[in-house]
């Protein structure tokens, strides 16, 4: 029987309804199923084995990540300097997992809207290229703006999104997945030092222009640091020997040079006994304001270790780390008021 216009209005609200129950069922935060789209690289999961280097470029930046032995990578700008696991991985993984969800512009002349004009000095558009050992690429791509996409807004689920495109082409996307890159080495440092509990600190020698102070820790569970000479000393602060006792906890770098690179002149050092027959000796050097610190250890094999991360490098630390690792009778005396 013919379907009359009554028919299809009756037809329509069902439809109506029907997607209304399914978005309740979805919930408030949920989007309807939608199919999903392609992989940027799908052939990338089998073959990241093979990579061994990571180039990116953007402005007047350029980084690159070298592949050594095994699962080590390393920054060639820092001088081979170990660069961080944990972003290495998470820029491979969001690679093999990311999805070119929409495709965009491919006029030419629309490319810079997007972030997506030709990669140079004067451009924000970013290129990436993952390489293998005979310097063939493995993943390409320029990364244009990005952006965290709102839950159930016009472009589907919460998440990360980016406009990108392959090198070479115009046609442009918008993919769906992090892109956690950027052009900056010293993002890609790893950055801790050293993290060693104060309560392992036992005794510490600081010599600050020719001039040394020792401190010990007194004895029970609430022990704290003490000036025990020079036998005249003045009564010292206790913040700040709370700031020698914590130097060697949570210590991290601005930057990061070769040893037989560190900048400035000696500025202090001090040597720290600890636990477990472990000893830490600091050398300090300072220029225009900025500390470098060169660390060796002494001991068993908690020393060994150390040493293989320490030896050869010179630190940027914070300034206000040099009377923590350096402390003297002028730094260490108790402020009035």
């Amino acid at each position: 029987m013919p379907l009359n216009r009554r028919h299809l209005l009756v037809l329509g609200g069902a439809a109506v309804v029907a997607a209304g129950a399914a978005a309740l069922l979805a919930g408030p935060d949920e989007a309807p199923p939608r199919a999903e789209a392609p992989l940027a690289f799908p052939a990338l999961p089998g073959r990241l084995a093979a990579a061994q280097r990571i180039e990116v470029r953007q402005g007047p930046q350029s980084l690159i990540v070298q592949r050594g032995g095994g699962e080590v990578w390393t920054l060639p700008q820092k001088a081979a300097y170990p660069a961080r696991a944990d972003r290495v991985r998470s820029l491979l993984v969001a690679l093999t997992e990311l999805r070119l969800a929409e495709p965009r512009t491919a006029d030419p002349e629309a490319l810079a809207r997007l972030g997506l004009d030709e990669p140079g000095p004067n451009t924000a558009a970013l290129l990436l290229r993952v390489l293998d050992g005979t310097g063939a690429p493995l993943a390409e791509l320029v990364v244009g703006r990005r952006r965290m996409r709102t839950i159930g807004g016009p472009e589907g689920p919460g998440g990360e999104t980016a406009y990108v495109r392959r090198p070479g082409e115009n046609q442009s996307w918008l993919a769906e997945g992090r892109l956690p890159v950027d052009a900056d080495p010293n993002l890609w440092i790893e950055r801790e030092i050293a993290n060693i509990p104060e309560e392992r600190i036992r005794r510490v020698s600081g010599t600050r222009d020719g001039k040394m102070v020792e401190l010990e820790r007194d004895e029970g569970p609430d022990g704290r640091l003490r000036l025990t000479a020079p036998a005249n000393a003045p009564a010292a602060d206790e913040v700040s020997l709370d700031e020698v006792g914590r130097a060697l906890e949570g210590l991290t770098l601005i930057d990061v040079r070769p040893e037989a690179e560190a900048p400035g002149d000696v500025a202090g050092e001090g040597r720290f006994t600890l636990t477990d027959n472990l000893a830490v000796t600091a050398r300090l050097r300072q220029e225009n304001g900025n500390v470098w610190l060169l660390l060796s250890a002494t001991g068993d094999d908690e020393a060994a270790r150390l040493n293989a991360r320490w030896r050869g490098w010179a630190y940027q630390v914070g300034a206000w780390k040099l009377p923590a690792f350096a402390p003297s009778l002028d730094t260490l005396k108790k402020r009035e008021g």
